[in-house]
């Protein structure tokens, strides 16, 4: 080991001196914690079950699995949807029947007029619904959390047989034309 001095300076601070007010640690087992009681354990589980209710109506949570961007272009299809039918949907040759403007509602009031809309179009058996939920422009740098939440929430809805992004004089990437499943019985799509 070579005698290496250090500077006689006041901004050269020792290993030592830093370490001056710390204790060596005397055993060599982890200290775990005395485990939670049974009682504890239960309010634990309690209270993240009530949260859990909050978050999820008609089975669809308030968090985004996956949070888009405004420009993103959405696209979902369940299988069996044709390719040739997708095309036409993107492209806006099938006309949409109902619209739905989700500007200016809270996350749990979209969800809600969202299910209903949904809802109400198979019940009425519509073919293609127009679903806007903008782009989170308004909100300099914030993410289009509706965009995102929409993505995930006609996912999971039954009779949602696809979506994509909108053309841009329906909306855009704001907006989502959204396919139903049609009642057996009825003619097939114009």
């Amino acid at each position: 080991m070579s005698d290496h001095k250090l500077p006689a300076d006041d901004s050269v601070i020792s290993f030592e001196n830093l370490m001056q007010d710390v204790n060596r640690h005397q055993h060599d087992r982890a200290d775990i914690g005395r485990a939670a009681s049974d009682q504890q354990s239960l309010d634990y589980k309690r209270a993240a079950a009530t949260r859990e209710t909050r978050q999820v109506i008609d089975g669809l949570s308030s968090e985004a699995a996956e949070i888009v961007e405004s420009s993103d272009e959405l696209l979902f299809a369940a299988p069996g949807i044709q390719i040739g039918l997708m095309k036409r949907l993107r492209k806006g040759h099938i006309p949409w029947e109902q619209g739905l403007d989700l500007h200016g509602m809270t996350v749990e009031q979209a969800r809600e007029e969202l299910c209903r809309f949904i809802h109400d179009g198979l019940r009425q058996q519509a073919r293609v619904l127009l679903v806007v939920h903008g782009k989170a422009y308004s909100q300099a740098g914030a993410h289009p959390i509706l965009k995102s939440l929409v993505n995930d929430w006609l996912r999971q809805l039954h009779g949602v047989m696809a979506f994509c992004s909108a053309q841009p004089r329906d909306g855009g990437t704001g907006a989502l034309y959204v396919l139903l499943k049609r009642k057996s019985g009825k003619s097939g799509l114009p």
